[in-house]
């Protein structure tokens, strides 16, 4: 398994970005597969966004379509979400997660798929 950290969070105003990073120990870090999930009060936690571990294949939910981007760095052992158009209804915890996920392209959207999290870095998104 991985340790990861989340950072980046914060609060910022309807329309506007943020990019949220996540460290991960370990030389394995390339053979993971690193997704991005979110948590909002009184919800269940859900699929955001992740990248393949090769092919450079990404996911991503309906919901941030078009405005998120999931992105790696292998070399430096970060996964990024680059978060565009921020609307109200993105606020919640955002959890980095890695998973040895080797099948099909709907694997990555299952959080049971997912062995290692990190703690969660709060997204405020205000009107």
């Amino acid at each position: 398994q991985v340790q990861l950290v989340e950072s980046g969070g914060g609060l910022v105003q309807a329309g506007g970005s943020l990019r949220l990073s996540c460290a991960a120990s370990g030389r394995t870090f390339s053979t993971y597969a690193m997704g991005w999930f979110r948590q909002a009060p009184g919800k269940e936690r859900e699929f955001v966004a992740a990248a393949s571990w090769i092919g450079g294949n990404t996911y991503y939910a309906d919901s941030v379509k078009g405005r998120f981007t999931i992105s790696r760095d292998n070399a430096k052992n970060t996964v990024y979400l680059q978060m565009n158009g921020l609307k109200p209804e993105d606020t919640a915890v955002y959890y980095c997660a890695a998973g040895r996920i080797y099948d099909s392209a709907g694997s990555y959207y299952t959080e049971a798929n997912y062995g290692s999290w990190g703690q969660g870095t709060q997204v405020t998104v205000s009107s």
